[in-house]
């Protein structure tokens, strides 16, 4: 719940012109849902960007009051929406097979889900992150077709990592996406796990987003924080541009 429509709409205007001249890295914001339809207009005719939704209910319609459906979402022109992210498992209470309706939704509206996964301390300090992903994975992506595995993007985020003082290290990053690969490829096949992109969440600022971005299964970020300053945003992409 960050940024009115004038900030927001002051966000997008700098922003782009912070942007490399020649960007290669596909970036996406994710605006509160009061912003969305300013931003897609405004973005409608730079095309510098893509917009995706923070959330959505799994229904087309209905009297599903303070939801908002796919069928909504795709007039602003959306092209991805964020799912089973840490905080609309932790506050909301959103269970795996809850966020696996709404990915099936996502994907029969044509929107890419960002799933997002991961585990808290208590379950890092437990040894018990592997069980837990394994478990997020298979059970949110639960009769999802092999065919539209490539239309989902994975977003990990380490909970423990996200304001505890306790960081991630690149190496540790690395292993834990290289295990959420074989999970993919376990769940459809080898070729499909490898196309897919597995986004790292866990505080990614300028100063640490080479390191992470340039492991071998890290395809990409999602910005948090960071992303609030149209500099520090850019700033990321531009390491991202060097590295692709």
């Amino acid at each position: 719940m960050n940024m009115t429509l004038a900030e927001a709409e002051s966000f997008y205007s700098a922003f782009i012109l912070e942007l490399p001249k020649n960007n290669h890295v596909e970036t996406i914001i994710a605006p509160p849902f009061t912003a969305l339809g300013k931003l897609s207009e405004l973005n409608h005719r730079s095309q510098k960007i893509k917009l995706a939704a923070q959330n959505m209910y799994f229904e087309m319609s209905g009297a599903y009051t303070g939801e908002i459906s796919p069928t909504l979402l795709k007039e602003f022109f959306i092209r991805y929406v964020i799912l089973g992210h840490s905080e609309r498992r932790t506050i909301f209470g959103e269970t795996d097979p809850f966020i696996s309706r709404k990915v099936h939704a996502a994907l029969t509206a044509q929107l890419h889900p960002i799933l997002c996964i991961g585990e808290t301390l208590a379950q890092r300090d437990a040894g018990k992150e592997q069980e837990v992903l394994e478990q997020q994975l298979s059970a949110s992506l639960q009769g999802v077709s092999s065919l539209k595995f490539e239309n989902i993007v994975i977003a990990y985020e380490p909970i423990w990592a996200i304001g505890t003082g306790r960081n991630a290290t690149p190496e540790q990053a690395q292993e834990t996406h290289a295990f959420i690969r074989s999970i993919l490829a376990q769940l459809t096949n080898l070729e499909t796990a490898e196309k897919m992109q597995i986004q790292y969440g866990g505080s990614v600022k300028p100063n640490n987003a080479r390191a992470l971005l340039c492991q071998p299964d890290i395809d990409g970020a999602l910005v948090g924080g960071a992303s609030l300053d149209p500099r520090n945003f850019a700033e990321i992409i531009k390491i991202g541009n060097e590295l692709s």
